[in-house]
């Protein structure tokens, strides 16, 4: 079973490369704490708060971190593999080069991020909040971004090939550059107006 832990705040904590195994934490706050290099695998983390945490190096698999608050953290060369963050959100935090390889990523609130040139790959982000991201010469490749808000996001040079572009309106976005397949391109004549014959 794995370990629970409810309702406790954590402050000015070192964690360095910890490994949290199948820990769960439900309604946690994390103030200040170092988790460069740590690695969680099968961790649970449900409403909890994170502050000023250094998530840098860190690497999660499996792990979940569901309608969860990052403010002011850094994420600097995190990655996150199978992951499932539906519904957190992130604040004023460092996210470059971030990682990110399957999992659920939908409901994520991520408006005005400075996404430029992370790797998101094979991840459900529905109704994914981008607006005004920045996600210049990022790859976002067959990712569903179906109902995402990416009014006023900045696309230049991003590879979304095999992503799903539908709720994407191109007159919102700063798209000099973008790569998309075939099927999107269909896809976003359409949005325009065009009739493809």
């Amino acid at each position: 079973m794995p370990q629970l832990t409810e309702d406790v705040t954590y402050r000015d904590e070192d964690w360095y490369a910890e490994e949290l195994v199948e820990r769960h934490f439900v309604r946690c706050s994390f103030f200040h704490v170092d988790l460069t290099e740590a690695v969680s695998q099968g961790a649970v983390f449900t409403e909890c708060v994170f502050g000023n945490v250094a998530l840098n190096a860190s690497r999660h698999t499996d792990s979940a971190f569901t309608r969860c608050t990052f403010k002011r953290c850094n994420l600097f060369e995190a990655e996150f593999t199978g992951c499932k963050l539906v519904g957190s959100s992130f604040e004023e935090c460092d996210l470059r080069p971030l990682r990110v390889s399957g999992g659920d990523w939908s409901f994520v609130a991520m408006p005005r991020a400075d996404l430029r040139g992370v790797r998101v790959t094979d991840v459900r982000m529905r109704e994914v909040d981008l607006t005004g991201a920045d996600l210049t010469g990022a790859t976002v490749t067959g990712v569903d971004l179906s109902g995402a808000q990416l009014h006023a996001a900045k696309l230049v040079r991003a590879d979304l090939r095999g992503s799903d572009l539908t709720a994407l309106d191109p007159t919102t976005v700063e798209r000099a550059g973008a790569v998309i397949d075939v099927g999107q391109a269909i896809v976003l004549a359409q949005a325009l107006g065009f009739e493809i014959r």
